[in-house]
């Protein structure tokens, strides 16, 4: 059972959780988030249906968590899996809300009901996420990698660093890219918006990889190469993501070259969300 008064390591140890949470959401919600007939459904979907849709995602949930949630515990009690599934949902929920308005899907203008509609039909991939967490990307660190030898092949590294991300990066964003979705994103997002969406990207792909304690986390923060630190290697992953969302826009003819350049910015940036998370996925998996 959770108290009120914790102990500071127990406060650090519930922002871990909850960064875990959210990281795996954006892992398993963001491609059904670039979805306009999600949106549709959502914002149309008489209320005993989005009922229904909150009822199945706990029932799902809770069997999840009753085996592994998104907490490094073993504790699988009825009770603890039925207040972390709903604690779940909420991380969900807010992902999801927050991620449509990134995208202003939703904003002030969006009648209620809509909005609500929106969120639980794209929080559903969010909230699973969360709950597998901890089952499906956690996991033991592998032995950290010597950083003494000098001797050590750097360019190996940072060429390996650049391949899973493009990898991954195809991966989450190649269903993406062909859609009518980015278009109709980019066509509302002023500049300060593609600066939040650039802003999102960064902090998702930073929590993914150093932040929410997934398989090889230690090792990713010791590992040599050219750009080898979090910070370093998470502006330069995200610059080679956005890379690899122009080009899939290019391929799938969504960008020519007698575009206006900030019509390939837009677009660029607005993929580049979903690519930045695929790309810290495969990073995740080296």
């Amino acid at each position: 059972m959770k108290t009120t008064n914790k102990h500071p390591h127990q406060w650090q140890t519930e922002l871990s959780d909850l960064i875990r949470g959210a990281s795996g959401g954006f892992l398993f919600g963001v491609p059904l988030l670039y979805t306009m007939e999600v949106w549709w459904i959502g914002s149309s979907a008489q209320m005993i249906r989005l009922l229904m849709a909150l009822v199945l995602t706990f029932a799902i949930v809770f069997m999840l968590n009753r085996t592994a949630g998104f907490r490094q515990t073993n504790d699988i009690y009825a009770i603890d899996a039925a207040i972390d599934s709903v604690e779940a949902m909420a991380i969900g929920l807010v992902c999801a809300g927050l991620m449509l308005m990134l995208i202003q899907e939703i904003t002030l203008q969006t009648p209620l009901n809509e909005a609500i509609g929106k969120v639980i039909y794209v929080s559903t991939p969010f909230t699973l996420g969360v709950a597998l967490a901890n089952q499906f990307l956690s996991g033991q660190e592998d032995e950290a990698p010597n950083n003494d030898d000098p001797n050590q092949p750097t360019f190996n590294a940072t060429f390996s660093d650049i391949g899973s991300t493009l990898i991954g990066a195809i991966i989450i964003a190649f269903n993406i890219a062909p859609t009518d979705e980015i278009p109709m994103i980019a066509a509302a997002a002023s500049g300060l918006w593609l600066l939040a969406v650039m802003v999102a990207s960064l902090l998702v792909s930073y929590a993914i990889v150093f932040a929410a304690g997934f398989t090889n986390q230690q090792k990713r923060q010791q590992q040599q190469g050219l750009f080898q630190n979090p910070y370093s290697e998470t502006l330069i992953s995200y610059v080679f993501s956005v890379l690899a969302a122009c080009m899939m826009l290019v391929f799938f003819d969504k960008l020519r070259w007698q575009d206006p350049w900030h019509l390939w910015l837009s677009y660029s940036i607005i993929l580049g969300l979903p690519a930045t998370i695929g790309g810290a996925a495969g990073r995740l998996a080296i």
